[in-house]
């Protein structure tokens, strides 16, 4: 079974490779089976581990560059994070959405099109200035995107569904909450912060917190989000259904509230570390997301949200 993991060697990505060659796998309601190839793409080598087994191929450059033969599956992580693609137009514009479009055509060339799974986000909605605030978000709400990255990941689910009803690929869109808490230095999406006050502060550094401590956030850990990504690509076309995009579950919560729970699991004054500095540009895009979410889909295919922030930070720790 040879499967193509795109943005591979970036966190998410670098999570879905370890568990895709940790053991068998079910695609598209088959039997699980063993991944005999796979092709990791980024512009960056994969982790050590990942490209020290012999199953892995690195295919390093934009994704306009071929991805070799036909594949199973197709995981399309890759893109530029929010932040940059509000910076950089041609850039998001280039990646996501030209990318995506790379990625489908070289799906489309299968002779047996592949199972290929599309990594949206919650920043297709947003609060638009002509109508108010968003509210709470269910399976039917109308995405109305505010930012650019929302922009060209809103228009990429349409065309992995347009893709899909041509019969070219069999499609599955999540849209993924904001993930928290995310290793390493901070990168350069708007919700980075999300993460970071919690992380530097239990490296003993300080952390900035450009939102208000009482705005609240849709979240969800690395684990349930790479749950969502790999139970769609398991489930048969019936059982996945429409072709409509699938928010996955999420953790409502506040800054406030992320710190208390830092506090509690680190110990008392462990959020002294944070600096609370409103950012107006970081406010204007994750502000306008939204916070709550109702997901009955996802919750038909035994998706959950995390129990608790507690219990993110908690697994973060490792205990």
């Amino acid at each position: 079974m040879r499967v193509i993991v795109t943005g591979g060697a970036g966190f998410l990505g670098t999570l879905l490779c370890r568990r895709l060659l940790a053991g068998p796998v079910g695609l598209g309601g088959a039997a699980p089976a063993d991944v005999t190839r796979l092709v990791v793409v980024d512009l960056v080598a994969p982790a050590d581990d990942v490209a020290a087994d012999p199953r892995v191929e690195h295919i390093e450059g934009e994704l306009s560059r071929t991805l070799g033969d036909e594949a199973d599956a197709v995981f399309h992580l890759a893109g530029v994070v929010s932040g940059a693609a509000e910076a950089d137009f041609d850039l998001g514009m280039r990646t996501n959405l030209d990318g995506t479009r790379a990625v489908l055509e070289y799906a489309r060339g299968h002779a047996v099109p592949p199972v290929l799974v599309f990594t949206s986000s919650l920043a297709v909605f947003g609060s638009d200035p002509a109508i108010g605030p968003v509210g709470p978000v269910d399976d039917d709400t109308l995405p109305r995107p505010q930012s650019s990255y929302g922009i060209q990941k809103f228009v990429g689910e349409q065309l992995v569904a347009d893709y899909t009803r041509k019969g070219f690929v069999r499609g599955r869109t999540v849209r993924l909450m904001t993930v928290s808490v995310r290793p390493g230095r901070p990168n350069a999406a708007a919700s980075s912060f999300l993460s970071g006050i919690i992380r530097e502060p239990l490296a003993g550094e300080r952390a900035a917190c450009p939102a208000p401590p009482d705005m609240p956030v849709a979240l969800s850990s690395p684990q349930r989000t790479l749950d969502g990504v790999l139970r769609a690509a398991e489930v048969d076309d019936a059982t996945w259904g429409s072709r409509t995009a699938m928010n996955l579950p999420a953790l409502t919560t506040t800054p406030r509230e992320m710190t208390a729970a830092l506090d509690r699991v680190a110990g008392p004054g462990t959020s002294a570390l944070v600096d609370w500095v409103e950012d107006p540009a970081v406010v204007a895009i994750v502000g306008s997301w939204p916070s709550r979410f109702e997901t009955r889909r996802a919750a038909a295919l035994g998706l959950a949200a995390d129990a608790s922030y507690d219990e993110i930070v908690r697994a973060y720790r490792g205990g």
